[in-house]
């Protein structure tokens, strides 16, 4: 029986893309989509350009491409603009990145040198091995969010932009607790006010977009929009917000694999993970604070996957170690080593070896391209803006926001299902559940 659709906005004028953090990532995502808009280039990796959702019974045949089927900005619809602590252009700051081959970057130059980065939010105990000088100055942290305020209003009239969507793609701060001033919004203003030393860059971004109406998506472990202050704002002004860390190399391989393992009830000793890493990125997690918010991301996928609660005998015991290790000649190319040692039936011995060569920013870009587009369709429609929190988009974080009573799934074959379950729903289309009972569901 046919279900209503949901009620969504098309997506008529242009999509105003705010990114704090015009590094790597963040340049390999722009430049990457104007490549894609003058045909050199396939979106390849992104699950809004290329991906295809099966809808009614198999025996119907009809699997449409998700851009077709769910009303998205188009390409050519997006504008960008940014901030970064280097006043580097696009084009300059791709080049030192070095993710891109220089044919491609020169073949889309006029367009990221007409993008230069406006003057970063930034305190230095917060990133300790980051030093720029393109950064604000302002009395109070409410002064600096203002002026990011400001910033967001010059770049909608400047574009014409009718939407606009926030993702964080700075670099991973130093490890924090909630404390008193996340409890509440009305604690958090009189922190920003008191320069309260607990308010983060990144908070002061988010707070700043949730304030100006513009959806916020975290790409980093810090807390950031993850604290009950602007999860308030966000509910206030029914925004959608999404993250915690783009799930890209080595953890993407956890949630591919560990369900695998736990499907098949092999047993599991120990993980051992290593990366090597020279870009940004890696530069910043040698800072132990740092790295501390980045291990906590990381670690927390396997224990909600295999939840050894249930299965006691077979992961009660796992050894889980990772590490980070900065190697410079390496650039972006991350490298992951993984030991996993299992055990199967009677308890025998086994091993399995990994070792992922990736290009992290290659990875992480068709993620950024595709948050940015379905928080723009959140936002089109009232049913999911007024929830908050977007915990569809947990297929692409390392440690998925969710709500304070629910723990966060992990399990990447979940996580697509209920993603496009969601988008199902949302063009009253049934469930796919493959609870069928007949042969041809």
């Amino acid at each position: 029986m046919a279900r209503k659709a949901v009620k969504i906005a098309k997506p008529e004028g242009k999509l105003g893309i705010l990114v704090p953090g015009m590094g790597a990532v963040a340049t390999t995502f722009i430049a990457g989509v104007e490549a894609v808009r003058r045909g050199l280039a396939l979106p390849i990796g992104s699950l809004t350009q290329m991906g295809t959702i099966r809808l009614g019974k198999r025996t119907e045949k009809r699997t449409p491409r998700i851009k077709d089927f769910v009303p998205l900005a188009d390409l050519d619809d997006l504008a960008f603009a940014g901030w970064d602590v280097f006043p580097d252009t696009c084009y300059e700051a791709a080049m030192k990145a070095g993710v891109l081959e220089r044919s491609l970057l020169d073949s889309v130059r006029d367009f990221l040198e007409g993008i230069r980065p406006m003057p970063a939010v930034f305190e230095q105990k917060f990133v300790k091995n980051l030093h720029g000088r393109n950064v604000k100055k302002g009395k109070t942290k409410m002064d600096l969010a203002e002026q990011v305020m400001d910033d967001i209003r010059r770049f909608k009239g400047a574009t014409g932009a009718s939407r606009l969507v926030m993702i964080w793609c700075g670099s991973t701060e130093v490890f924090l607790k909630p404390s008193a001033v996340h409890q509440s919004l009305s604690a958090f203003e009189k922190g920003l006010r008191q320069n309260s030393s607990e308010i983060a860059p990144s908070m002061i971004y988010a707070y700043a977009a949730l304030k100006m109406g513009v959806p916020f998506a975290n790409g980093a472990p810090n807390l950031t929009v993850d604290i009950p202050a602007l999860l308030e704002l966000a509910r206030r002004h029914e925004l959608p917000v999404c993250g915690k860390d783009f799930k890209t190399g080595q953890t993407l391989m956890k949630t591919i694999i560990a369900p695998g393992l736990k499907a098949r009830l092999l047993g599991l000793r120990g993980w051992f993970s290593t990366n090597i890493l020279g870009n940004r990125d890696g530069e910043v997690l040698d800072d132990p604070g740092s790295f501390r918010t980045k291990e906590e991301s990381k670690l927390s996928a396997l224990e909600y996957i295999l939840q050894p609660e249930l299965y006691p005998e077979l992961y009660r015991d796992l050894y889980h170690k990772v590490r980070i290790n900065y190697y410079p000649p390496r650039g972006d190319n991350k490298e992951g080593w993984d030991n996993l040692d299992i055990f199967g039936w009677l308890g025998y011995p086994m091993q399995i070896k990994i070792d992922f060569l990736c290009r992290d920013s290659i990875l992480a870009a068709p993620i950024v391209l595709d948050l940015v587009l379905f928080l723009d369709l959140a936002q089109r429609c009232p049913e999911m803006a007024r929830k908050g929190i977007q915990e569809w988009l947990s297929f692409y974080f390392k440690s998925p926001m969710c709500a304070p009573s629910l723990y966060p799934e992990h399990d990447l074959f979940i996580q697509l299902m209920k993603l496009k379950n969601t988008l199902r729903h949302l063009r009253g289309e049934e469930m796919i559940t493959h609870l069928g009972l007949e042969y041809y569901d």
